[in-house]
């Protein structure tokens, strides 16, 4: 046993043994100063609520919405190309991850070789005997080799927790993707209501109109009005004219752009989403004191994250390349000059061991130079997560901002609704009872459908609006009772008369 720590090999072995694994060159794992110092939440609203970042978009209570985001989620060709890209970055992890193990390998080798023995010392000694002969060999030989370097400095953990940490980012780019996919289908579903509820009410302004413009022609030849003011009717019916195309076009491409995103063609839409839509108003505001620790649900401050981690790792492999390296080899199998012998592994054995320390001299600044790529990569993904992170707190804030606002917007517009729908129907009592005029009537009649286009308008805001709370969160909170349709009173707030 004495002499066998002698031999080099088993030397090299039990220094690798005792030092493998206790050592990493990868920076301490710190926060950056910007995210140590994030508030604790963000700030208070109205109600306390729970969060549940799963399926949100189901509290819009629209079966039509839920299938188109369903086949959204199926098919949408950005999810595909970011799924392969997540297989992509699985394989790679697994390949870095691949050198913490032993490489073993078996064989098989036969040879034949037939040749002359002249020229050769058979061939003179045959030649004193007779005439030259040949010479034939037949060799065969199984072999199973081992191969394994010895991971002293962390090198191979540290490129293998580096593959991982991608890995891992590449599955939250993912669902940041998906993320991204839900939000433009939503908004597009939206956006496509809105408009073809502004065309009904366009059609119906153009109707009444028309009824404006031959009143108000009759009364000029009755030289009732101007013909200034017959040329102002004239023009404000032409506008509203001119204006249901640029509509019709704009509702067609919306249509076309949520084709792309659940991988149709434009002229097979109707059967996923028909004629007619009916999407929920979600008015309940946002919980109050969300904690700060919904950032991480975004997918995209988690991606960040790992991304820093792959880069510390990186550079701790990077650091571990100044250091010698030790691999271990074995060898082992037989040899004979026929099959079956070859096979006899009892009797034909071979056997062989070998140690390698390899340590790096003079590389041309190699070395050093990936490790001052790395530390720089290393600080700019540090600088990249801060900004991640503080960006996302800005975008939280002002999304609940924005949502708030919008709800307020709408209220207002509901009220100024309630005032021309009122207007509208004593107008219509007074020309029924002979003491208004007809011009009267249309007008307060105009007057309503411009406020109902207003506030679809206003309820796709509040729509939008919400989901960016959303999107900012990277999901939701738990669903409030049921939403009202979209057109509905909104539900009166906390000291309102």
């Amino acid at each position: 046993m004495k002499n066998r720590f002698h031999n080099p090999i088993y030397l090299l072995f039990a220094i690798a043994t005792a030092t493998s694994g206790c050592a990493s060159m990868a920076p301490d794992s710190t926060a950056p100063e910007i995210a140590a110092g994030v508030p604790a939440a963000f700030d208070k609203t109205e109600t306390d609520g729970p969060y549940q970042p799963a399926r949100w978009w189901t509290a819009f209570e629209d079966p039509v919405l839920d299938k188109v985001l369903d086949e959204a989620l199926a098919k949408n060709l950005d999810l595909a190309e970011a799924s392969a890209r997540l297989r992509a970055a699985e394989a790679r992890a697994r390949l870095s991850k691949s050198g913490l193990f032993p490489q073993v390998n078996a064989g098989l080798n036969g040879s034949y070789s037939d040749s002359p023995t002249a020229g050769t010392s058979f061939g003179a000694i045959a030649g004193a005997g007779g005439s030259p002969g040949r010479l034939q060999n037949e060799t065969y030989s199984s072999s199973l080799t081992f191969s394994y370097e010895l991971d002293i400095w962390g090198k191979l953990r540290n490129d293998a927790r580096a593959g991982r940490a991608d890995a891992i980012a590449a599955a939250a780019d993912l669902q940041a993707a998906r993320l991204a996919v839900l939000a433009e289908s939503i908004t597009s579903y939206f956006d496509i209501a809105d408009a073809r509820h502004q065309i009904a009410l366009t059609t119906k302004i153009i109707d009444v109109l028309g009824d404006r413009v031959e009143q108000t022609e009759d009364r000029y030849r009755r030289g009732l009005v101007t013909s200034f003011e017959l040329y102002q009717v004239r023009q404000d019916f032409r506008t509203v004219q001119a204006s249901l195309p640029q509509r019709e076009s704009q509702l067609a491409a919306t249509e076309g752009q949520l084709a792309v995103l659940v991988g149709r063609y434009s002229n097979n839409m109707a059967e996923l989403i028909g004629k007619s839509l009916s999407p929920k108003l979600i008015f309940e505001p946002v919980p109050a004191g969300l904690p700060i620790d919904l950032l991480t649900q975004r997918p995209d401050v988690f991606a960040e994250s790992q991304r820093l981690e792959s880069a510390r790792y990186n550079l701790g492999a990077r650091r571990a390349e100044r250091f010698p390296a030790l691999s271990l080899s074995a060898g082992s199998g037989s040899q004979a000059g026929s099959p079956s012998d070859a096979l006899n592994i009892f009797d034909n054995w071979i056997l062989n061991l070998g140690a390698g320390l390899t340590a790096p001299l003079f590389q041309g600044g190699r070395i050093k130079a990936n490790i001052e790529v790395a530390d720089a990569q290393y600080a700019q993904q540090t600088a990249v997560y801060a900004r991640t992170i503080l960006t996302a707190y800005q975008e939280v804030g002002t999304a609940i901002e924005r949502y708030e606002e919008e709800r307020q917007r709408y209220r207002f517009l509901f009220s100024q609704l309630d005032e021309a729908q009122a207007t509208a129907a004593l107008q219509s009592r007074r020309f029924a009872n002979g003491v208004g005029s007809y011009v009267d009537y249309l007008d307060a009649l105009r007057a309503q459908y411009q406020v109902q286009s207003s506030l679809s308008s206003a309820a796709r805001d509040v729509a939008l609006a919400r989901l960016g709370v959303h999107r900012a969160l990277g999901g939701s909170w738990d669903a409030v009772p049921r939403a009202p349709d979209i057109m509905t009173r909104p539900p009166a707030r906390q000291g309102d008369k």
